[in-house]
């Protein structure tokens, strides 16, 4: 009943239909012999893939040149984010090994305020004593003293033949120096 009330318009063959039995008739009626394009797609089929080309449509081309354009834009995004993730990682070891300094330095820091510690200090680099005890240093077998004790020797040493500067040496020497200062440059 549904092909009944169908308009003859619906039944018509568009662009790109075909006839249900049309079709079927052109099945039964195809001869044995093939057709020039069965033939040309046999030829196509024994060369190889290589020698024939790469045959794309439009649609595939612009997909494949949006594909590269994103992964180029995704790529230098990638690069960036990488960048900054090992700078991050860099800033907060140093940050870390800055903290660890200043606590250091803070723990030596209290350390020098509490007296007892400066005593100790005292009594071990320099040797002094509280008033009321006797100092004594032990001296070793060639002449130096044994155990603490701050030594102050030169980094400089004389050359075979010369004397210690005297005053006035060092006198012209500490004017010399002021005419022609030497600028230190220290980093933070």
């Amino acid at each position: 009943m549904a092909r009944a009330t169908r308009s003859p318009r619906s039944t018509s063959t568009g662009p790109g239909r075909t006839n249900r039995r049309s079709r079927a008739s052109a099945r039964t009626s195809s001869p044995a012999t093939p057709v020039p394009a069965e033939i040309a797609e046999e030829e196509r089929a024994s060369v190889p893939v290589w020698q024939r080309g790469l045959h794309l449509t439009r649609r595939a081309l612009v997909m494949v040149v949006v594909v590269v354009a994103l992964a180029i834009s995704f790529g230098t995004s990638l690069r960036v984010y990488l960048t900054q993730q090992h700078d991050l990682a860099v800033a907060e070891q140093e940050i870390r090994e800055r903290s660890a300094q200043i606590a250091d330095l803070q723990s030596e820091l209290d350390r020098w305020n509490d007296p007892d510690y400066i005593r100790a200090q005292a009594r071990e680099r320099l040797g002094w004593v509280m008033p009321g005890e006797t100092g004594y240093r032990v001296v070793g077998e060639d002449g130096k003293p044994l155990g603490g004790g701050v030594v102050i020797s030169s980094e400089q040493t004389l050359a075979a033949g010369e004397h210690d500067p005297v005053w006035w040496d060092r006198l012209w020497g500490s004017v010399q120096t002021a005419d022609a200062p030497t600028r230190k440059v220290t980093t933070p």
